[in-house]
């Protein structure tokens, strides 16, 4: 049997992005920053942030328009460079 393959993304689209990291005033501005530089005119105020219950994480939702993978993997491998994000999905 063959494995199945990952589904194909039709480029240009819609993609959400969620990236978890360490609880920080600025963590929002630096994650939006990053994503900005990447796919610009994101919505700032339609980030939706989620704290772990004891404060010490926080979740970013963002919706940006992905334009192809060579701009995800981008965006990805910055946001993990930066030390402060521990899980993109």
């Amino acid at each position: 049997m063959t494995e199945p393959k990952a589904p194909k993304i039709e480029f240009p689209c819609d993609y959400v992005i969620k990236v978890i990291g360490d609880s920080a005033p600025d963590f929002i501005d630096v994650v939006a920053a990053i994503v900005e530089k990447h796919s610009p005119g994101i919505d700032k105020a339609a980030i939706t942030v989620n704290d772990s219950r004891n404060g010490r994480f926080c979740s970013l939702r963002v919706k940006i328009v992905a334009t192809g993978e060579p701009q995800l993997k981008a965006l990805f491998e910055e946001l993990k460079a930066t030390g402060r994000v521990h899980m993109v999905l």
